[in-house]
């Protein structure tokens, strides 16, 4: 969804890391059938993991440049197919069509592979910033974490303009938006958010029918997950949200925190900057991460390739409850993808059938139309209201925001810049 700015338009345009000789070879016909090895998938995703800017919609883009047209790993349709089902399901979007590319490419080590590679490099930067401010100390008046949390700013406002421009097209998807944004300013916190997402995706079913009928059909992809696999992810998936809650009452910090990350990686559709309404509510208020630590942390984010997700690795590592430091990373790294990881397992094998329920495209048009709401509200509350502590600090916010509207500045750029800006000016 890091410079994980939204670019609806733009993203699957652009020219990927996977822009080299290798494309003027002659054609080869897709070899989505053929095994590769996991060696051959880390390969490629930890090239993608480094140069992959631009949040999940360019992600998608990247990945198709280099696993259906340089590699012809699945065909174009397959690929589609996949693309499909992830946006249907919670957690991280590119994240999970990466993880089923490599189980298609190389079975389970593969799906593993590709996730460690597209992951751990921003994964790894972030906990090196999160050591950093550690070290620091209280960061909280300093000019350049004032830059920080203005990019953010700019930031999340981009995506949301992104993506009420592609999921709230029409007035009746508008109004949605509109109703979970009010919801969530008068209610806030995890439960609303969540009863938000619901009942957004139920004025879907019931106000979205005269719409004409979501993409669908096409080539099934192949999967090769057994359906007792499938059957046992399930129902893992769902055992672990009612355990961990009830496991970390028991008092055991790594518990307590997975249980966090693992409900904002279950709960959130779409990922990206999605995931910041769930992550602050679970974090700031229970006084687990200072609101601008957050927010610089958020800032940083932008500035590194890869799954806004691994955001969870910084808010692990700078917690003020054990486990922190580099075990608190790795906990809520693994908590917080370990949903989707569950879900494209439970999911492949069922898909075929699944994708032709009209019902179902309506109800995750409507969840994705509340998803513009609810990220609106957390532009206001926490990202502007502790991003712009004065008007300095507002017109750097508009700055970036300017130059990312530009479409001519990266994301990464924008910290960059925005945090030298604040280091100088604020």
């Amino acid at each position: 969804m890091t410079g994980h700015a939204e670019e609806p338009q733009g993203g699957p345009e652009r020219e990927g890391p996977a822009s080299d000789p290798a494309e003027a070879r002659p054609p080869r016909s897709p070899s989505s059938g053929t095994p590769g090895s996991a060696r051959e998938v880390l390969a490629t995703f930890l090239r993608l993991g480094l140069t992959s800017f631009g949040g999940p919609v360019a992600h998608l883009g990247y990945f198709r440049t280099e696993i259906v047209e340089r590699r012809r790993w699945m065909s174009d349709a397959e690929y589609a197919d996949l693309v499909a089902l992830n946006q249907l399901l919670p957690g991280p979007a590119s994240s999970k069509v990466g993880m089923a590319i490599g189980l298609q490419r190389a079975g389970g080590p593969g799906m593993l592979a590709a996730w460690a590679g597209f992951t751990l490099p921003s994964a790894l930067a972030l906990l090196a910033f999160a050591a950093g401010v550690s070290a620091i100390g209280d960061i909280s008046g300093s000019g350049w974490v004032a830059g920080l949390k203005a990019a953010a700013v700019a930031v999340v406002a981009h995506a949301v303009l992104g993506m009420a421009r592609t999921l709230t097209p029409d007035l009746r998807r508008a109004t949605i938006a509109v109703l979970a944004l009010v919801v969530m300013l008068l209610v806030p916190g995890p439960l609303a958010q969540v009863g938000v997402i619901l009942g957004a995706a139920l004025l879907g079913l019931l106000v979205l029918r005269s719409l004409p009928a979501p993409p669908g059909g096409g080539t099934a992809l192949e999967v090769r997950v057994p359906r007792w696999l499938a059957l046992v992810s399930g129902a893992l998936f769902l055992a672990l949200l009612v355990i961990l809650p009830l496991w970390a009452r028991g008092g055991n910090g790594a518990v307590g925190l997975a249980d966090i990350f693992y409900r904002s990686g279950a709960l959130v559709f779409g990922g990206g900057h999605v995931v910041l309404p769930l992550l602050e509510a679970q974090t700031v208020p229970t006084g687990l991460v200072a609101p601008d630590t957050f927010l610089a942390g958020y800032g940083a984010a932008q500035a590194v390739p890869g799954p806004l997700f691994t955001f969870a690795s910084f808010l692990g590592a700078v917690s003020s409850s054990p486990p922190s430091g580099a075990l608190g990373a790795l906990v809520a790294l693994l908590a917080i993808f370990l949903p989707g990881a569950l879900l494209v397992l439970a999911s492949l094998p069922f898909w075929a059938r699944l994708r032709q329920v009209r019902g179902m495209r309506l109800a995750i048009l409507g969840a994705n139309a509340g998803v513009v709401g609810l990220l609106a509200a957390a532009l206001w509350d926490p990202v502007i209201t502790h991003g712009v502590s004065s008007w300095l600090a507002g017109l750097v916010a508009l700055a970036g925001l300017l130059a990312l509207l530009s479409r001519r500045v990266p994301p990464w750029a924008v910290v960059v810049g925005s945090a030298l800006l604040g280091a100088l000016l604020l």
